[in-house]
């Protein structure tokens, strides 16, 4: 029983790994106090931003600076928000899903 603990604890402790790298990549800063639900959270909520940028024609590749560096997007509400130091997840999640719905779909023309 115990050995199945250990696999299931290693399995999780890689996915949130994996997940933490994902959202790095992308200049979200993660914490040794964020838990997996939290890493978690915080992946589907950038993917939901991205999404929302796309549909309102955003190109991804243009709007987002490099990790260290600045960019021009065609688009300011395009900009995936920062993190800021000291913010818990639960703050930066409510803060991200404000700008994902602030990111309204396109009229149709």
């Amino acid at each position: 029983m115990q050995e199945g603990t250990n696999d299931s604890s290693r399995d999780v402790a890689r996915v949130k790994t994996e997940i933490t790298n994902r959202l790095r990549d992308r200049g979200v800063a993660v914490t040794s106090e964020d838990t997996t639900d939290e890493v978690e959270a915080m992946l589907e909520a950038v993917e939901e931003f991205e999404r929302r940028v796309q549909r309102r024609g955003g190109d991804l590749m243009m709007d987002e600076p490099p990790v260290r560096g600045a960019s021009q997007p065609d688009d300011p509400s395009f900009l995936l928000p920062k993190r800021g130091d000291g913010e818990s997840a639960v703050s930066y999640l409510e803060r991200l899903s404000q700008r994902t719905a602030a990111l309204r779909s396109p009229r149709s023309r």
